[in-house]
């Protein structure tokens, strides 16, 4: 297992290097991938994004204050199996509880039992913060279990009054998905090339080609409890707009139509929301959501994330760019994070 695992990871590698950083001519002519339809901002007539330089590195903004985000997912995606689950606060990533291993044949969904048990140990460690609350707001002495506990939050490197305020209530549990990121990183390799090019051409930076990572692991016949559909996960209302002519075949199903699609609609949310954070959010919250953000917080990714509050910005929405950041950084180098 391990042998062909390492394989695959050197696959991978080899079907995700880039090409020599290349700058057009300038008397080269940008032509649009999807004529009649909305296009990536010009920059001095050439869409921004299209060099490479900034196709590689320069493309998705990468805050500091996002890290502990990412680093959550990358170990979601790389060190934590299904068979185990992490009690985290929902806001402050880097705190986590407990990573337990869930008892008997974990299957990728799991039985009634096991879910039982998941929600008890969430409600455990639901009261020990209550329990621990109010033994700091009114001077009580603590025990050795509460000031592990104390030491737990202080990894947020926030004040701990600031951190334990309401934190009973946000206690979250995350399942591991490390098998099912494998299996995705598999299933890209036949598609990498393909998806790349068509970023590529938009003239949108390649490495979107890894979205699917995010939203479905690469599973083509995906479906979502919100009636969402394929490697994309293209709702019936996206897909009119951003995939027309699938009257009468669903056009979802279908990879490389869909990636078609995701293009359209990622260059459609850069030309309205004007950073990549935003944009890629977007698909999961919408172009519309993340502009009511914009005009209450201010284009501050990170101001984003913190502080709105509007109605179905909840924790996936939040992490959902953090997600793609730490996608990204496994599909890059699995050598590095699948050992």
């Amino acid at each position: 297992m391990r042998v062909l695992l390492l394989l695959t990871i050197a696959l991978l590698n080899a079907c995700s290097s880039n090409p020599p950083l290349v700058k057009p001519a300038p008397s080269q002519v940008y032509k649009p991938a999807y004529p009649n339809k909305i296009q990536p901002p010009l920059h001095n007539g050439v869409p921004q994004n299209y060099y490479k330089g900034s196709i590689r590195s320069g493309a998705f903004q990468r805050p500091a204050a996002l890290e502990p985000a990412v680093e959550f997912w990358r170990k979601t995606y790389t060190s934590w199996y299904r068979s185990q689950v992490a009690f985290h606060d929902d806001r402050y990533l880097n705190v986590i509880y407990e990573v337990m291993v869930i008892p008997g044949i974990v299957e990728e969904s799991l039985t009634t039992e096991q879910k039982e048990i998941i929600k008890s140990r969430r409600d455990f460690w639901r009261e020990q913060l209550a329990i621990l609350d109010y033994k700091v707001r009114t001077n009580s002495p603590l025990n050795w279990n509460d000031k592990q506990l104390m030491a737990k939050l202080q990894t947020s490197g926030k004040q701990l009054n600031t951190v334990l305020m309401g934190a009973d209530s946000r206690v979250r549990f995350q399942r591991g998905t490390r098998e099912r990121f494998v299996k995705g990183l598999e299933i890209s390799r036949s598609y990498d090339r393909q998806f790349r090019k068509i970023f590529h051409d938009a003239g949108l930076p390649e490495d979107l080609a890894l979205l699917p990572h995010v939203e479905s692991s690469f599973q083509p016949d995906a479906k979502s409890s919100a009636g969402a559909v394929g490697m994309w996960q293209f709702t019936k209302g996206a897909a009119k707009t951003f995939m027309p002519g699938g009257d009468k075949t669903d056009r979802r199903l279908d990879p490389i139509a869909s990636a078609a699609g995701a293009a359209r609609y990622l260059s459609f949310a850069y030309s309205k929301l004007g950073d990549w954070p935003c944009a890629i959010t977007s698909y999961n919250h919408g172009v519309g959501g993340m502009k009511r953000a914009q005009n209450q917080v201010g284009h501050d990714f990170v101001s984003i994330v913190e502080t709105y509050d509007g109605p179905a910005f909840g924790f996936a929405s939040r992490n959902y760019y953090a997600q793609f950041l730490a996608a990204r950084d496994i599909a890059s180098n699995p050598m590095q994070y699948l050992r």
